[in-house]
């Protein structure tokens, strides 16, 4: 169901884990040069050229040993640091013990490998990316393909190190695998989601109330709620402001709508969540005056599982829940809710991810192309089958219903967040379009990626 993902201290680990350790380092650094200089030639079958930048570590080791291997294959490999003029450039100037920025001369180096007409390789991870982290602090090697050794490193797999990694191969190099705190969601995840059984009802089989939807933006409502249905839910209530319900009744014929008004919304929502088993709070529910205090009267007075997006996180302060509670921010609305800017949770998302979930005492989903799934006090599960056609209004509400679905059914939040995620980027890439993907696009096809 999970990935390992690799921190640099985690790697280290296994490697001492083997026999002969530290005596044996030599072999392992010619599997790992010699896989490096293998995966090149496949990779780039007509070069000739190629330029090996070597640092002065292990890293830089491994380098050779791949200089060394292309040689004996009848390429012509320099150990140089003159770039210009090769037909590919094999960058293994740092490895998983690099952190912070590069030195000004290793920064000007970096520079001109990417400025260079040549195709590049990193050995383990592009330099100046940070293995544990995928922070990249300033200069850092675009590479075109990545040759990393016995199990992903997180910093491939998060932003912006993901961004910088190009293709990534693991190459087995003989380390024994060993648990890791941050893993990475497969589509064997899906199995853990509960599906209706021949004892269930509507209810038991997964009962959801969104709230949201005014007049402008009901489509975001009725999105969550067609998505909870698609994902198994077998009950949906739909709860929006009056004047909506009308709109409601067009757009998803199989919910129950329920209308609210300002005056009555605490009291007319909670009893329609009397029979539910989760609520998604959010979808279009818009930023009117008392709207953020309806938001926290319901988190307080609603004792369900509750998913929280879109409008329903503006200006949300920490709040007292027993039950399970996921928000799903974008970088922008994270940035918000941690009073910072969205550049930084951009250049540090697990960590931006991590302070959300600490600070709010939930599950905190990261929304992106490395969606992270951090709970407080516990690593975070990466989901990144997402391919980029989910970059488009309205695929957030879906993500929203479906995580409402699989809390109704009763899995645990992290794991419901991570489900639903997974269920998300699998129903984009059963898509048959690459382009002008929307998001109602994703309902028809949530059923077949929920069968893996």
């Amino acid at each position: 169901m999970y990935e390992p993902l690799y921190t640099a201290d985690e790697m280290r680990a296994a490697e001492e884990r083997y026999p002969g350790y530290p005596d044996t380092v030599p072999e392992l650094m010619e599997r790992a040069g010699g896989a490096v200089a293998r995966e090149s030639m496949l990779a780039f079958p007509a070069a000739r050229r190629f330029a090996c930048v070597c640092g002065s570590g292990s890293n830089g080791g491994d380098g050779r040993v791949a200089a060394r291997v292309l040689r004996e294959s009848g390429r012509e490999a320099d150990e140089t640091t003159e770039v210009e003029g090769y037909d590919v450039i094999v960058d293994a100037l740092f490895g998983t013990g690099f952190r912070g920025e590069p030195r000004s001369e290793a920064a000007a180096l970096i520079d001109r490998i990417n400025a260079a007409d040549a195709s590049v390789v990193s050995v383990d991870l592009p330099s100046g990316v940070d293995a544990s982290t995928g922070e990249a602090a300033a200069a850092a090697v675009d590479a075109d393909l990545t040759v990393t050794f016995h199990g992903p490193k997180l910093g491939l797999v998060v932003a912006p190190g993901r961004f910088r990694a190009g293709q990534v191969v693991v190459a087995d190099i003989g380390l024994e695998e060993i648990p890791t705190r941050h893993r990475r969601g497969t589509v064997a995840l899906l199995a853990r989601v509960p599906r209706r059984a021949a004892g269930d009802t509507k209810y038991t089989a997964g009962s959801v109330l969104v709230v949201g939807g005014q007049p402008g933006m009901t489509g975001a409502a009725c999105l969550s709620a067609l998505a909870a249905f698609r994902a198994d839910a077998g009950y949906v209530t739909l709860a929006v402001p009056s004047e909506s319900v009308p709109v409601a009744e067009c757009l998803v014929l199989e919910a129950v709508k329920v209308g609210w008004s300002d005056e009555d919304a605490v009291a007319t929502i909670a009893a329609a969540a009397e029979r539910a088993g989760a609520i998604a709070l959010g979808p279009g529910l818009g930023r009117r005056p008392g709207r953020r205090a309806l938001v926290r009267s319901l988190l307080e007075t609603i004792d369900l599982p509750a998913v929280v997006d879109a409008d329903a996180l503006f200006d949300l302060e920490p709040f007292e829940r027993r039950a399970p509670t996921v928000l799903t921010p974008h970088a922008g609305e994270l940035a918000r809710l941690l009073d910072t800017g969205s550049e930084w949770v951009n250049a540090h998302r697990l960590e931006a991810a991590r302070q959300g979930a600490d600070k709010f005492g939930s599950v905190l989903v990261l929304k992106g192309a490395d969606t992270i799934v951090a709970a407080p006090g516990s690593g975070a599960i990466v989901c990144d089958l997402g391919p980029p056609a989910l970059a488009t209004a309205g695929t957030g509400d879906v993500l929203t219903g479906v995580t409402a679905a699989f809390l109704a059914k009763g899995l645990d939040a992290q794991i419901a967040a991570a489900a639903a995620a997974i269920a998300h980027g699998r129903a984009a890439q059963l898509a048959p379009q690459r382009a002008g993907l929307v998001a109602s696009d994703l309902l028809d096809l949530l059923p077949r990626a929920l069968e893996g």
